[in-house]
């Protein structure tokens, strides 16, 4: 019961949060059904007039319905060409086609046939049967599938924010990242509750409009009464969706000097930081504003969203630019690692007008390191990377999805040192390194100033052959940008290389164990750096 009590009362420190991400929820979710009926309904009624139409259509939605939601919402990041509610909705829309366009197909196979032969002998045309007659009777089964659409789009879209949608699953990632429960309540709980009202009132909603209970229905205002619980609350579930949609969409024209700067972030604590860190002091030392995407998913959602001009800046680390971004060779110098990626990312064919520019490193090296429980380690005698070589049959690695596929990740381990492991598991980052301190699996591929190390009392290998390259963190900003804006540069000097591996342990511990908020981390170091003023 207190921890129950404990959760409602941070959930109501975090009320007027909460208030507006279940907005921008509700505004993605009714959108998104709203496209996907117009879509669905005139599809299946065109799949429904022929039999020849109807397996291929029923395929290629139903073919949709399989693709794993971040998958979709990749490719629909990749179609719209920029980060936000857009590739959110777009994904979301197709996710809700099939069960819309099967109830389409169902209900008009559900038709009597004497209420046909019956319209028939009334001379009506064959769209005027279909729609005076067949959809009205049909409407039942529609509605079904409206509800298993909405249902359905409540849950995928708390996976929205991982292309900047917004929404209750920002609180999820966050949670995720720095493994604080509370959040991670904090987004499924008000969702699941979302998915309950929806339904509920789209239950109240066809109970009125059905046929039955409108023919029994005598006076006209009789007949109104089953729908008074359902249609007002459809009404106003619409009516806050697209409010929230339009607040976020109908923004007034602004000239490119008072266009907000937007700065983005990966999905774990160390790049929310960082860009926290960024975004507190140029607005402490500018007017400019600035507009936070944080936690929007792996290295090439960013990267293609600054590309598209979403974003003026996220933080990266040359080791991973180096790899994912320009396909380099793995270097251990610094320096060449460095000019290859400036070579590579300022100079990039067919995006001369958006030319990237790597800021002054931040001053740590946040490499790769595999890490073990130290009782283990000592019993076996492993102390650098390649003593796993003898037992990795015998092993299990927790890895992140991204390290599995990175050429200079687990392909390289298997190819260079030997390393193949007998079970891979992907993993989030903040689920590694407590899965490895229960004895869940043997190995990870953990940062090098992550905090969880000490806190998990984890033993990391040592990597004295340089096997992973430098990665320096560093902020990447377009070239308009620093056009517009000169002072950044300035300003960017100023965070150069204040922060050591050291530093950064202790920044990423209180945010990953001690569950503090990242702005407050970042305000608490600028403060401590002398670059706000003091309290």
């Amino acid at each position: 019961m207190s921890v129950a009590v404990d959760w409602l009362r941070y959930a109501a420190s975090r009320w007027p949060i909460l208030l507006d991400k279940t907005g921008e929820h509700l505004s993605l979710v009714i959108v998104s059904l709203g496209l996907a009926v117009l879509l669905g309904v005139p599809l299946g009624m065109f799949a429904a007039s022929r039999r020849s139409r109807r397996t291929p259509v029923l395929a290629v939605v139903g073919i949709l319905q399989t693709i794993p939601s971040l998958a979709l919402l990749a490719v629909a990041l990749v179609l719209v060409g920029e980060i936000g509610p857009k590739p959110a909705v777009c994904a979301l829309t197709l996710y809700a086609l099939l069960p819309i366009v099967r109830g389409t197909v169902t209900g008009l196979d559900g038709v009597p046939s004497e209420a046909i032969e019956a319209a028939d002998a009334l001379g009506m045309t064959r769209w005027q049967r279909r729609l005076g007659v067949e959809m009205p009777l049909a409407v039942p089964s529609i509605l079904a599938g409206v509800r298993t659409a909405a249902v359905i789009g409540v849950g995928v879209a708390t996976l929205a924010a991982f292309v900047g949608g917004g929404g209750l699953g920002e609180f999820i990632n966050r949670g995720l990242s720095i493994y604080d429960m509370r959040l991670v309540l904090l987004g499924a709980i008000p969702a699941a509750a979302l998915a309950i009202v929806v339904d509920a009132a789209l239950v109240a909603f066809s109970w009125g409009l059905r046929p039955r209970r409108i023919s029994e229905a005598g006076h006209w205002r009789q007949r109104l009464r089953p729908l008074a619980i359902g249609f007002p609350t459809v009404l106003t579930l619409l009516a806050v969706g697209l409010a929230v949609e339009a607040s976020g969409t109908l923004r007034p024209l602004a000239s490119p000097k008072d266009q907000p700067i937007v700065i983005g972030s990966k999905k774990f604590g160390e790049s929310l930081l960082l860009g926290e860190i960024t975004a507190q002091y140029i607005e402490a030392r500018t007017d400019l504003r600035v507009t936070r995407e944080f936690t929007l998913g792996g290295t090439l959602i960013c990267h293609e969203a600054l590309l598209a001009g979403s974003l003026d800046m996220y933080p990266e680390y040359t080791g991973t630019a180096l790899k994912v971004i320009v396909d380099g060779p793995v270097l251990s110098d610094p320096k060449a690692v460095k000019r290859i990626i400036r070579e590579g990312t300022e100079r990039r064919p067919g995006y001369d007008e958006l030319d990237l520019h790597w800021m002054p490193p931040f001053g740590f090296d946040n490499t790769y390191v595999l890490a073990v429980r130290k009782p283990m380690a000592s019993q076996r005698g492993w102390t650098a990377m390649a003593d796993l070589a003898a037992d990795a049959e015998s092993l299990t690695a927790g890895f992140e999805p991204e390290f599995v596929e990175r050429a200079d990740g687990y392909p390289a381990l298997r190819s260079q040192l030997g390393l193949t492991f007998g079970q891979v598991a992907d993993m989030e980052a903040s689920l590694m390194y407590r899965a490895l301190a229960d004895g869940q699996v043997d190995v990870i591929s953990a940062y090098a100033t992550d905090g969880r190390i000490e806190a998990f009392d984890l033993q990391t290998l040592d990597d004295s052959t340089g096997f992973f390259p430098p990665y320096e963190a560093a902020m990447v900003v377009r070239g308009r940008t620093l056009t517009r804006h000169p002072v950044l540069r300035d300003l960017f000097d100023d965070l150069a290389g204040r922060i050591d591996d050291a530093a950064m342990r202790r920044l990423n511990s209180r945010i990953d164990q001690d569950g503090i908020d990242a702005k407050v981390v970042a305000s608490d170091w600028l403060r401590s750096e002398g670059l706000l003023p003091q309290n």
